[in-house]
């Protein structure tokens, strides 16, 4: 097991966007995922909406292990507070390393670091290992959406979980 310490959390760069394509796609479950899995041909990892600057990733001797995306909920003033995770992943074999939970940490720390206040996020109900460690970091549901979303003909919960930044 390589200790926490051993990869390095940093900004994304433009650069990032193939190999973070490649792990977005390569870690594709229908645990957290409520869109179909991805086909050809693929979209750009950073587009308007996703840019480089929303995304922290962890990297390896050069090799990406995983990613965390960062943004506003919502455009409004009243909400300018608030940072919402809108994306996590850690590559299959670096699993069980830290590297999800250390992600997670540098979201939170940024996310302080931009003024907010407060971050949230939102985890598929059958998703128990990401709310397991959503739990372990502060965070507790705030709200469920009891069968948002159906797969393979079954309800799924859409649990919103939250915690304050200081």
């Amino acid at each position: 097991m390589t200790p926490p310490e051993s990869f390095v959390i940093r900004a994304a760069l433009p650069g990032d966007a193939e190999p973070l394509g490649l792990l977005d796609r390569a870690t594709w479950s229908p645990l957290h995922a409520v869109t179909p899995a991805p086909s050809e041909p693929y979209p750009p990892f950073f587009d308007e909406r996703h840019p480089p600057e929303d995304y922290l990733v962890a990297e390896l001797d050069g090799a990406l292990l995983g990613y965390v995306r960062v943004g506003r909920p919502t455009p409004f003033p009243s909400n300018a507070h608030v940072r919402q995770v809108q994306g996590l992943a850690v590559a299959d074999a670096a699993r069980g390393r830290g590297v999800g939970r250390a992600l997670l940490r540098a979201a939170l720390a940024k996310a302080a670091a931009d003024g907010a206040t407060r971050i949230t996020l939102r985890v598929l109900g059958h998703n128990g290992p990401a709310r397991a460690l959503y739990e372990a970091e502060g965070f507790t549901v705030e709200g469920v959406l009891p069968g948002e979303f159906v797969f393979d003909g079954v309800p799924t919960d859409d649990v919103h979980m939250g915690r304050s930044l200081f």
